[in-house]
């Protein structure tokens, strides 16, 4: 998921309402949860809304632990601030982490000051910056959102909308339905078109080899060169025995 397109409450809840398909989605994983389904969790049943948020707390240790330990290029924090942060939200006292660390309380008091500094830095700049985004209205040079997932960002990533829909326009055939007529050397392009490619993936879905094989058939004929950036690149994930495939 675009980190740009999730809101902070989002982020903390480690899930959103997606308005478009109706359903509850997991940040993390892309598991949905529909509206009017009832789901188990052990012994009970429970409705969307309710049963999202077991999913967060059951399967990922709530939406903390991922935010702060998942691999994302958006999280700058040191190892000892993850760690101070995750001992600081089990509800340790500054005593029990300066023990644990083997540093003094002041110094953990330093640290939790820092780290709240830090957050009022980002949540300024934040509201900077969103104000100053939405004046960019012209597609010539607004730029496309970097998937939260990418593996290394770098200048390829800087591709305006408009320089997007002209890729779009030369390299496929037809975008509906989606066929690509060659997959070119250049990153940018890749980037484009890897992007354009995962949105025929249904989020929260599990895929096995075949399935995949199938859908990108559909689109290019040199599948397994396709399988294997959208891999490479951070827009899907897979097992390791290479059994099941979803987006990330």
């Amino acid at each position: 998921m675009e980190l740009e397109k999730l809101a902070i409450e989002e982020l903390r809840n480690g899930y959103r309402f997606d308005r478009e398909s109706k359903r509850y989605i997991c940040n993390h994983c892309s598991q949905f949860y529909e509206p009017g389904e009832i789901y188990k969790f052990g012994d009970r049943l429970f409705e969307a809304s309710r049963a999202v948020k077991l999913h967060i707390e059951t399967e990922h240790g709530g939406s903390l632990k991922d935010l702060l330990f998942g691999e994302s290029k958006y999280n700058t924090l040191t190892e000892n601030q993850k760690d101070m942060i995750w001992k600081i939200y089990t509800g340790m006292s500054d005593k029990e982490i300066a023990q644990e660390l083997g540093i003094s309380p002041s110094t953990v008091r330093n640290q939790r000051f820092t780290l709240r500094e830090k957050a009022k830095q980002a949540k300024l700049y934040l509201a900077i910056y969103e104000q100053a985004s939405e004046r960019k209205a012209n597609p010539e040079e607004r730029i496309i959102p970097v998937h939260s997932s990418a593996k290394m960002v770098d200048d390829r990533y800087v591709i305006t909308e408009k320089e997007s829909d002209k890729v779009l326009r030369a390299e496929f055939e037809s975008l509906e339905p989606l066929k690509l007529k060659r997959f070119p050397g250049k990153e940018k392009k890749k980037i484009v078109i890897l992007r354009r490619i995962a949105q025929e993936f249904e989020p929260g879905r599990k895929y096995n080899e075949l399935q995949m094989n199938d859908i990108i058939k559909e689109i290019f004929d040199d599948y397994a060169v396709i399988r294997r950036y959208l891999i490479e690149y951070g827009f899907m994930d897979r097992t390791r025995d290479g059994r099941e495939y979803w987006l990330k």
